[in-house]
């Protein structure tokens, strides 16, 4: 898509970054930003207008503008040569964001926002639009400024072939190498069948480390056709997914993951490696829902 990088804020330290990164997004695809404010007051019938008693410059609406218009010139010291347009929306901040990225080709928003709970890593808004999007969502964590490597996680279920071609693009856009990992363990299918019998839960090394080699190239084969000049690292490890890529994105400028893969219970939109990688990466990562254009 050519649409814009929208970008969500709302005056805090992670939005912020967001904001900064999102411009640089931008300046990367060649397309406009949008920064986007979500103002929820008035759906609560709070008053708007500074206080008789208060500074002219109080009240709800004028801290909204303030806030926007922060995130705007932020947005323009990280990009001078990027468009920027913005928005004050009335509304619920996940409803607003996912009709934006309806028409955008990116929306990022940041790890935390202002009211999360403490002991979260992950605001509510970042997971919910993760799961919910219309188009890749990024949410910017981890060390700042990171470099490396575009890092894929690859399952080989359908779900997840839009995100490999989404990280495919992404190394070519940035010149990066790109790092597709793997993760496979001991414990097969047949076990989900009839777990009363311990010898179908366990295969042999051998015999799966090969098969699990196979699922590996045959995900990438059509997608390093398309993008040659991507230098593709292949990384196969017998290791838990979750943790094989939290430590691998210690290295990486981007992780890379499906909303959904193999093993998903139904219902949920947002598969648990998908969230743990939102809770622990040591870099922004990228969420692809499969169907998105």
């Amino acid at each position: 898509m050519n649409g814009p990088v929208v970008v969500g804020v709302d005056g805090s330290p992670s939005s912020l970054t967001a904001v900064e990164t999102a411009a640089r997004e931008a300046r990367l695809r060649g397309v406009g930003l949008h920064v986007v404010h979500v103002f929820i007051w008035p759906n609560m019938h709070v008053s708007l207008t500074p206080s008789p008693i208060g500074p002219p410059g109080g009240g709800l609406r004028n801290l909204a503008e303030r806030v926007l218009a922060e995130a705007v010139r932020h947005a323009r010291e990280a990009a001078p040569d990027v468009a920027v347009t913005q928005d004050l929306v009335t509304g619920e901040p996940l409803t607003v964001l996912e009709a934006q990225s309806r028409t955008a080709s990116l929306v990022v928003v940041g790890s935390r926002g202002m009211g999360g709970f403490i002991g979260l890593l992950v605001g509510s808004t970042a997971v919910h639009l993760a799961a919910h999007s219309r188009c890749p969502v990024l949410v910017v964590r981890g060390r700042p400024d990171p470099a490396g490597p575009v890092l894929l996680a690859v399952d080989g279920s359908p779900q997840a072939e839009a995100a490999v071609g989404f990280a495919f693009a992404e190394a070519s856009l940035r010149g990066a190498e790109l790092v597709a990992l793997h993760a496979w363990s001991g414990w097969t299918g047949r076990g989900d069948d009839d777990p009363g019998h311990p010898q179908n839960l366990v295969d042999d090394a051998g015999r799966l480390g090969d098969t699990e080699e196979r699922v590996l190239a045959e995900a990438l084969a059509g997608w390093q056709a398309k993008y040659p000049e991507v230098t593709v690292r292949r990384d196969l490890v017998r290791e838990s997914t979750r943790q094989a890529l939290i430590e691998a994105s210690e290295e990486a400028q981007l992780l890379v993951v499906g909303a959904r893969g193999r093993g998903g219970f139904t219902g949920l939109l947002l598969g648990s490696v998908s969230q743990a990688v939102l809770h622990h990466a040591h870099c922004p990562v990228a969420v692809v829902r499969a169907g998105q254009d």
